[in-house]
């Protein structure tokens, strides 16, 4: 089962709840009735003014209503509950009645603040920053506080209850002032949306998107129409009519996809019918993705004996927990065996995860057995890697000090028997016997040179491959034909494993297999290695029982490469490695 959010709202918080809910819907419908009617009544009705308020009251509440029902914890609902609210008690203007006017003429341009905050809380309810804190409570300052002022200075019209103090010109600027404000207002919050489309991208749900462009373009109109009535240019009606038109879209926009969510919660059966085809890891996800319409998903699967997440090649996953991505955890059998990691929006859709966790249950399972056995590979080739790399540097060390140890102390000795054997020279016997000595570490010498360079090749880490495997083909028993492309040095793990695929090859040429000559070739493809070397021998060479080819195999892979060997009998053998060298 899917574990980031509650399925439900427990069954305490409920009556709360609906305590608020239908009061507030109850309330929007009278204030939306009570306007209708005191535009119809009034003596001149304009109809599709009224008809463009209630538009954008009554979808408004509704979608509110919803919003509110789905989501408690969040404030989304109430606010687009109060600002269809605001937007019914704004229509109560059209009243010839002196108190219902004042109390419509108060709401006049409360819609707009409250609209700008809504569009800045969307999806969650909250504002995000200190910034579009005290932008919003701007806003909201200049919408109410100077509005009233306008009232009390006997402005917008004269049988309003709160004129104290007639100041007509006084009005007109005050009126200016609030209008241009709220229009910087709505830019500013436009361009707090166009930010977080830079930083954070679009919104990869399809329905979050739109009601995010319809905010946009919203915020654009009301600026817009502020600019208009505040310098009295012409259009201005036209310009509120499609201002409110546009503003209402807003929350059809956010119940298309609600509606959209629900669809995407039926889907839920195609997925089903999905699972039971078995699918292969990454279709899994595939699949997982389409149903919650979010093409971003990943799947990290948890393995309890390394405590960590991975994808399903193995490697590790950190769960993601910022504004864009979040993670459901999943359970299976009361186990813990994955997280999606999707898009914040879901979170809104917790009965959607739900349902996609609980029926890819079975299937997150087996596909967490694979990541898991991925995991081990990787754990085992690095194992292997790590197990060369110190048996290399054991190598280098061991050579290091029979070069610097045993071989000098052979050399240093040599010197010394030839002082002596000048000092004897008169005596045939002893300088015969000192000769004889002097051979025997001068043999001694070379088998402490085979042995150091069998260790390590010294001339390897010196000068490097190219000159290492010249080396070794010089001293090869037969003709050896040497080509390299390869002429930069490499990583010294690939030049060594390299090197020693050409030495081991060309001893077992020499050893096994009768052959007249071979060839030797290195190439640079990209980011790998290429060594091959060929012989014209009797071929049919034992790959399995032989340690050799084996330990080269062993070696190759453990970098993540390959080792492969043709070997028909009679015509001769090709040993081919891939080594990366990137």
């Amino acid at each position: 089962m899917a574990t980031a959010v509650p399925s439900e709202v427990p069954h305490a918080e409920r009556p709360r709840i609906w305590s608020f809910v239908p009061a507030a819907a109850t309330l929007a419908v009278a204030a939306a009735a009570a306007s209708i009617g005191f535009g119809l009544a009034s003596g001149s009705p304009d109809p599709v003014q009224v008809f463009l308020l209630e538009w954008v009251a009554v979808p408004y509440v509704a979608a509110g209503v919803v919003a509110w029902w789905r989501r408690p914890e969040s404030r989304l609902g109430p606010l687009m509950v109060a600002g269809g609210l605001a937007s019914a008690f704004s229509g109560w203007q059209l009243a010839d009645a002196s108190g219902p006017y004042t109390f419509g003429a108060a709401f006049d341009i409360v819609p707009a603040a409250l609209f700008l905050h809504v569009c800045l809380a969307f999806p969650d309810g909250r504002l995000r920053s200190t910034f579009e804190r005290v932008l919003v409570g701007f806003a909201y300052t200049v919408a109410v506080g100077l509005q009233l002022v306008k009232l009390a200075l006997g402005g917008v019209n004269p049988q309003n209850l709160l004129d104290v103090w007639r100041q007509q010109d006084l009005v007109a600027a005050v009126e200016d002032v609030q209008l241009l404000s709220l229009s910087a207002c709505c830019l500013v919050g436009l361009g707090v949306l166009v930010s977080r489309h830079r930083r954070f991208g679009r919104p990869r749900r399809r329905s979050i998107a739109l009601v995010i462009d319809s905010f946009a373009v919203a915020l654009v109109m009301i600026a817009l129409l502020f600019v208009l009535g505040a310098y009295e240019l012409p259009g201005f009606r036209e310009v509120q009519r499609v201002t409110l038109f546009v503003v209402g879209l807003s929350p059809l926009a956010f119940l298309l996809g609600l509606l959209d969510a629900r669809l995407a919660r039926s889907a839920v059966g195609d997925l089903i019918v999905e699972l039971q085809k078995d699918p292969a890891p990454p279709d899994l996800r595939d699949a997982l993705a389409t149903t919650l319409r979010d093409p971003s998903l990943r799947l990290a699967y948890w393995l309890p004996d390394f405590q960590t997440y991975v994808d399903v090649d193995g490697r590790p996953v950190r769960l993601p927990d910022d504004d864009r991505r979040t993670a459901t955890l999943i359970d299976h059998n009361g186990d813990h065996v994955a997280a999606l990691v999707h898009d914040r929006a879901l979170d809104d859709e917790h009965q959607l995860l739900e349902a996609v966790g609980a029926a890819a249950g079975m299937s997150l399972e087996n596909a967490r057995l694979h990541a898991e056995l991925r995991a081990r590979v990787e754990e085992l080739r690095g194992s292997r890697a790590r197990v060369l790399e110190a048996g290399q540097k054991e190598r280098q060390r061991l050579e290091r000090n029979l070069h610097d140890g045993a071989q000098q102390r052979l050399i240093a000795l040599s010197l010394r028997l030839g002082l002596l054997e000048r000092s004897v020279a008169d005596d045939p016997a002893v300088r015969q016997e000192l000769d004889a000595a002097r051979h025997e570490i001068a043999l001694s010498l070379e088998e402490l040179r085979d042995v150091a360079r069998g260790i390590h090749p010294a001339v390897l880490s010196g000068h490097g491959l190219t000159v290492a495997v010249e080396s070794l083909c010089a001293g090869a028993p037969l003709p050896v034909r040497l080509e390299i492309r390869a002429d930069e040095r490499l990583p010294e793990r690939a030049e060594v494993a390299a090197y020693y695929v050409v030495s081991e090859s060309l001893a077992n040429v020499a050893k096994h297999a009768h052959a007249t000559s071979a060839s030797v070739s290195l190439e640079r493809r990209r980011d790998r290695l290429v060594v091959e070397v060929v012989d014209d021998g009797v071929g049919g060479a034992d790959t399995e029982r032989g340690s050799g080819l084996r330990g080269l195999a062993d070696r190759v892979e453990a970098l993540g490469g390959r080792l492969r060997v043709w070997t028909p009998v009679g015509r001769g053998t090709r040993v081919q490695a891939e080594i990366p060298c990137a």
